[in-house]
């Protein structure tokens, strides 16, 4: 809506009508530009309402004439024609519609709409809505008085029905029971666990509040639709007739009257207030102390004759409400939980009509039972349902689009009009960046092979391997604490033996990449304050803005591996983090958000005891031993009884290292394949980079640097230098005491 001051008259203020009321102003004003007519009159605007059948003037009308015995069309007709032949010619104001184009108004349709207002404010509406303004057209001095008159649409019928009828919504709230009662709710999920507690919450005889307590995305506001249905079937709690929502655009406008208004409307009923806590916290509260005050005076009601409903994250709860005495001693916290896998699919088959209707599609029964899985495993940045709900949203717009443009999103099959099971993995992916076929059926063959999957990679440590693909694959049929980590592994033993790279490997295997791997170096977190480091400082503190280092990186890759490098390093509260990752598998960050740590694997690291792990002369089991009594004088018992499993790695042997350094020459070969050339290492010249290592009790790592001295870097100056054609194969070997490098160009066989 534009504002706009002109030099000879005014502007009608757009803060004062409702939407609905703007509605039907710019429909009026649409219908005289039609009829060539340029002055809005009250007979327009009372065709506006006749014809709008969702605004709150159209239904009193009905109502009334209804109860009255009136025909219907022969009112609307009578109606249409006075806003046909009426010409007014006094015009004091505009009105400017949405397109930016003024009407001008007469001056009984500004005597209506200033009637409109002052009843709006005696009821404490922050706007004046349709229904308003009718009351305003009985206005003696309005001409549109005589007409309702004879059809006993008087001032008093009007105001006198008002208050009587179950006015769904108006300017300021909306009633849910109402909505209920008119078919307007979209159908939910029944919780029937959760509706007997809060039902049972507003039973009491005093101190009937509830503070639904839970994350965004659990479904407090549909426990509330829900209990709405009850109410509207004389089903609810016995004396509680409505649930008054106000609405958000009228408490950003004028928050303190909003409030009054919510509070009149829901005497004997329930105000429902999502995210109570923004009038809680003093200065830290998100509107005026007046608004709170007024919140806070129904806590304190007589008999309880408004019931409050509120919803809250814990956070919330904890940091605004629990310190108010207003919550505090006169209402109860009730914990929304996310709802299981079998919930949510059983949410989305009640949501499934509405969303067929929307996008247009069928959407095949199989998909929803995917849909709630793979939101639960993959997309847990918000819990279920909403992550669920988001999903379908997503495959259900892909499937649409697909369809709409002939692309395909499944390759070989064409587009259609179902969503499937199919379509559902695809958008995860899309999503989360997992390729498809590690979610798929192929999934469970895979695990079925971990243990030689892992080997390709992980040399010389079968036992680390079998250890960790155990835990995995029993966590991934099912056999765990859903809200725990996949697992929680320490893995101990000398430098370059493999444990970072034991870490890669699960991560590419388990999630498509090695890039779904976090690594926290616990050198960096040394002192007290470190903590904040990882989960972000609290608000008002330096850094609060940056997040957490840790959560934040989880949060927005919550299916990876999270490395914690030279853990026993890392300062005692540091330790307490990892502590409650491993038991709870969340965290809370600096800003209140629940990260989940359900589908990361845990993998700790040390040299703690290696001394002992590294000595040839001591038998494998006595070593093991000595070093896990090491680590018991380093760490606490709970902390390592959280633990699955500390996972021993072996000195490697001349043997492994060999073949070590076969899998790191296959990195060399492919970027001289990358350059067009075929590297070719003889076995000899094996032997001999592996002779440069001077220290084989470092393990592999000094192989890399080997690599990079007596390969990459010569080999790079010789390309220089002879810059051999593309197909030549370069044939690395031994010549005295140093590494040749020759070219050989590769012929083609004759045909």
């Amino acid at each position: 809506m534009v504002v706009k001051r002109r030099s000879k008259k005014g502007t009608l203020n757009p803060d004062i009508p409702s939407k609905e009321l703007k509605l039907a102003l710019n429909a009026a004003g649409s219908r005289m530009k039609d009829l060539n007519k340029r002055v809005l009159t009250p007979e327009a605007l009372l065709l506006a309402f006749v014809e709008l059948e969702q605004v709150a003037a159209y239904k009193l009308l009905k109502e009334l004439l209804k109860a009255r015995g009136h025909r219907w069309d022969r009112f609307t007709g009578e109606v249409s024609g006075l806003a046909h032949e009426r010409v007014a010619v006094d015009v004091e104001f505009d009105w400017v519609t949405d397109k930016d184009q003024p009407i001008s108004l007469s001056d009984e349709l500004l005597i209506v709409l200033d009637e409109a207002l002052t009843l709006a404010q005696a009821r404490d509406e922050v706007y004046a809505g349709t229904e308003h303004a009718l009351v305003g057209m009985t206005d003696p001095k309005v001409s549109t008085n005589r007409l309702l008159k004879r059809y006993g649409l008087t001032q008093h019928a009007l105001l006198e029905t008002l208050a009587d009828m179950a006015v769904a919504r108006s300017a300021t709230t909306t009633d849910h029971v109402a909505l209920a009662r008119q078919g307007e709710i979209t159908p939910v999920y029944f919780r029937d666990e959760l509706l007997r507690d809060l039902i049972g919450l507003l039973t009491l005889a005093t101190d009937r509040h509830v503070i639904l307590v839970g994350p965004h995305g659990v479904g407090k506001r549909t426990l509330v639709y829900s209990l709405a249905l009850l109410i509207a079937e004389g089903k609810g709690p016995a004396g509680l007739k409505s649930v008054i929502e106000i609405n958000e655009e009228a408490l950003l406008d004028n928050a303190k009257r909003s409030v009054q208004s919510g509070v009149r409307r829901a005497k004997d009923g329930v105000l429902f207030v999502p995210h109570i806590a923004r009038f809680f916290g003093g200065f830290r509260a998100d509107f005026p102390e007046a608004a709170g005050k007024e919140l806070q005076k129904a806590f304190f009601s007589p008999d309880d004759e408004v019931v409050i409903i509120g919803t809250a994250t814990e956070a919330e709860f904890t940091e605004r409400l629990e310190p108010s005495s207003a919550v505090s001693g006169h209402a109860h916290a009730l914990r929304v939980e996310s709802t299981s896998i079998d919930q949510t699919a059983a949410i989305l088959d009640v949501l499934k009509p509405r969303f067929e209707a929307d996008y247009g599609l069928t959407i095949a029964a199989e998909s929803l039972a995917e849909t709630a899985r793979l939101a639960g495993r993959y997309l847990t940045t918000a819990p279920l349902p909403a992550s669920a709900v988001q999903l379908l949203h997503r495959a259900c717009a892909t499937v649409k689009m697909s369809a709409q443009s002939d692309l395909t999103i499944k390759p070989g099959i064409p587009a259609d009009q179902t969503l499937d099971a199919e379509d559902v993995m695809v958008t995860v992916s899309q999503i989360t960046g997992i390729p498809v076929n590690r979610l798929g059926a192929e999934e469970r063959a895979r695990y079925a092979h971990m243990v030689e999957h892992l080997r390709r990679r992980i040399i010389g440590q079968d036992a680390a391997v079998l250890a960790v693909s155990r835990a995995v694959k029993t966590a991934r049929v099912g056999l765990k604490d859903p809200k725990r980590p996949i697992g929680s592994f320490f893995f101990l033993g000398p430098t370059g033996v493999g444990k970072t790279e034991l870490a890669k490997a699960l991560a590419e295997f388990m999630f498509g990449t090695e890039d779904s791997m976090t690594v926290l170096d616990m050198t960096e977190y040394q002192e007290e304050n470190a903590v904040n480091r990882l989960i972000g400082s609290p608000p008002g503190y330096v850094g609060y803005e940056a997040g957490g280092q840790l959560t934040d990186k989880v949060a927005s890759m919550p299916y990876s591996v999270v490395l914690f490098d030279e853990v026993e390093k890392a300062h005692p509260r540091v330790l307490d983090v990892l502590l409650q990752i491993m038991e709870e598998g969340r965290l809370t960050d600096g800003k209140g958000r629940t990260v989940s740590f359900s589908e990361t694997v845990i993998i700790l690291t040390s040299n703690v005891g290696s001394q002992y792990l590294g000595d040839p002369s001591l038998s494998s089991a006595f070593a093991q031993d000595a070093a896990e009594q090491k680590l018991k004088q380093h760490f606490r018992p709970e902390f390592l009884n959280r633990l699955d499993d500390i996972i021993f790695f072996n000195t490697l042997s001349q043997d492994d290292l060999r073949q070590i350094l076969d899998l790191l020459l296959k990195k060399e070969e492919k970027l001289a394949a990358g350059r067009g050339l075929k590297l070719v290492v003889a076995d000899g010249a094996r032997t001999w980079l592996l002779q440069q290592n001077q220290h084989p009790e470092w393990g592999a790592r000094p192989l890399r640097r080997i690599l990079q001295k007596h390969i990459r870097e010569p080999l790079a100056d010789w390309l220089l230098k002879e810059d051999p054609p593309q197909g030549s194969t370069v044939h690395v070997t031994v010549k005295g005491e140093n590494l040749t490098f020759e070219k050989k160009r590769n012929r083609k066989r004759p045909e």
